[in-house]
């Protein structure tokens, strides 16, 4: 089964990432990069995402179209990353969820055949 873990960052989590020192925060970046080398035979696919600011929204509004720039909803909750991953079930896609050493939510999707 494929399912993207999604990683949301809250503003108490980027706040504590940016009162780090170098070595506290090169020491948090090396537990994702032994995240990843732990799980890559599973991940298929993964990207971080540049933040909200940088984000184009299409609406469908009134039978038309409305573009503008910015997130699709305001919220504390950032999606900041994705891994697409291929496992056996839900159950190991959780077990990749519990383990993640960064953000503190991750949403977790099954993908459509």
């Amino acid at each position: 089964m494929k399912y993207v873990l999604m990683f949301a960052e809250t503003p108490q989590y980027a706040e504590d990432l940016a009162a780090m020192d170098d070595a506290q925060r090169q020491a948090a970046y090396d537990e994702v990069g032994r995240w990843f080398a732990d799980n890559a035979a599973r991940i298929i696919h993964h990207a971080h995402l540049q933040g909200p600011h940088t984000a184009t929204t299409v609406r469908r509004v009134d039978g038309g179209h409305e573009v503008t720039d910015g997130p699709f909803v305001e919220g504390k909750e950032i999606v900041v990353g994705f891994v697409e991953v291929e496992v056996a079930d839900l159950d190991e896609a959780l077990a990749m969820a519990r383990s993640w050493p960064a953000c503190p939510i991750v949403e977790l999707r099954p993908v459509s055949p």
